[in-house]
């Protein structure tokens, strides 16, 4: 029976062979520039696709939230690391978790490390999240005295023990020159290690952004990457050149509920509770919520450039396509159409799981069937 006819509601479908291929080539990658991979599973937060990644010697695993972190525990995860900075009032469940999975976490301000150590009762590392121009978050890289207060401030602890520096350079989704970006990463990690390598010399340093790590092949002496939206790519990093279209691993598919001829528009079943609300603008002002592919028994097929149809607006459950010539004239009420993402990690958060080409139901830490 084809996985297409379990679908009456907005589904989001994985392509298992397109994922796995995904993550074995970033695995390559890691391994050619003599880096340790440790990716960010915010995007896939699945422990189904979690066992892909181990097959590819993929050994550590990042999270975005303590609640992550406790649905990957117990996983068969070396490590698993909190990229977010701590929250102290989540210290008694990080003491909980960390009696059995060795947990990171990210400190950037003294009183956070003062708090992990009068509250720790197990062992705890972790990294200093570093700020080199994206502005969102961390310490400065030139800020050495803050840097120090937090180092001598985690010394009074035996529990929680210095891992190294973590960057991510979020700003590579919307600079355009990404290896000016990157020699702006580089420089910032290696003055870093340079500096503190001798007092902590297990220090490692660690570049976290999908854009980055997919396009650059110069990483200077960075130790480790942990980028997260390549396991499945998507609209927007096709755009900025970090994949091909046919390189996205994850396709919405959304029933057709109306068609207008007249418009050139079908009206589909998924919105922004499906997709989240991402959206790529051309140069006209055309704002794209995500584009449309033909589904079939092995997956879907992408529509030449000419024949391009795409989600034109979207509200909560309904979303509008501009449709192309072909697509009208071949399309029916009732007929299952597939988005490709503009963000994928936000739309598999809004769907919660995941059904296979082999019409399999892949879990997904948001809730899965």
């Amino acid at each position: 029976m084809s996985y297409l006819s379990q679908i009456t509601s907005p589904t989001l479908l994985i392509d298992e062979k397109i994922c796995r291929a995904n993550i074995k080539r970033m695995s390559d990658k890691a391994a050619r520039h003599d880096m340790k991979l440790v990716p960010h599973w915010k995007t896939a937060q699945s422990h189904i696709i979690g066992d892909w990644a181990k097959e590819y010697g993929i050994k550590e695993v990042t999270a975005s939230s303590i609640k992550m972190a406790e649905y990957l525990c117990g996983q068969g995860w070396d490590n698993i690391h909190i990229a977010f900075p701590f929250n102290t009032l989540e210290i008694p469940k990080l003491n909980e978790l960390a009696k059995t999975q060795s947990l990171s976490v990210q400190v950037i301000n003294p009183v956070t490390a003062q708090k992990l150590v009068d509250g720790l009762t197990e062992k705890v590392g972790f990294f200093i999240e570093i700020d080199a121009g994206y502005g969102r978050t961390g310490v400065h890289v030139s800020d050495f005295g803050l840097i120090e207060e937090i180092l001598l401030t985690a010394k009074k602890s035996d529990k929680l023990y210095f891992k190294g520096f973590y960057l991510h350079a979020g700003h590579s989704y919307y600079m355009p020159d990404i290896p000016a970006l990157y020699e702006q990463t580089r420089d910032a990690l290696g003055m870093l290690k340079a500096k503190y390598q001798s007092e902590y010399p297990e220090l490692v340093t660690r570049t976290g952004d999908t854009p980055g790590c997919a396009v650059m092949e110069d990483f200077g002496d960075i130790d480790e990457m942990g980028p997260g939206n390549f396991v499945f790519f998507d609209l927007m990093q096709a755009n900025l050149g970090g994949c091909e279209k046919s390189e996205i691993a994850v396709a919405l598919a959304v029933p057709v509920v109306d068609i207008n001829r007249d418009r050139g528009e079908i009206l589909v079943h998924g919105g922004g509770v499906h997709l989240a609300k991402d959206v790529l603008v051309d140069e006209n002002g055309n704002k794209n919520f995500g584009e449309i592919v033909y589904l079939n028994e092995y997956g879907w097929t992408i529509p030449d450039h000419e024949d391009r149809s795409y989600l034109k607006s979207i509200s909560q459950e309904h979303g509008i396509v501009k449709a192309s010539k072909s697509l009208l004239n071949s399309v029916q009420i009732g007929d299952l159409l597939g988005v490709l993402p503009v963000h994928s990690c936000m739309t598999a958060d809004c769907m919660g799981a995941y059904l296979s080409l082999d019409g399999k139901w892949i879990d997904h830490a948001e809730g899965c069937h």
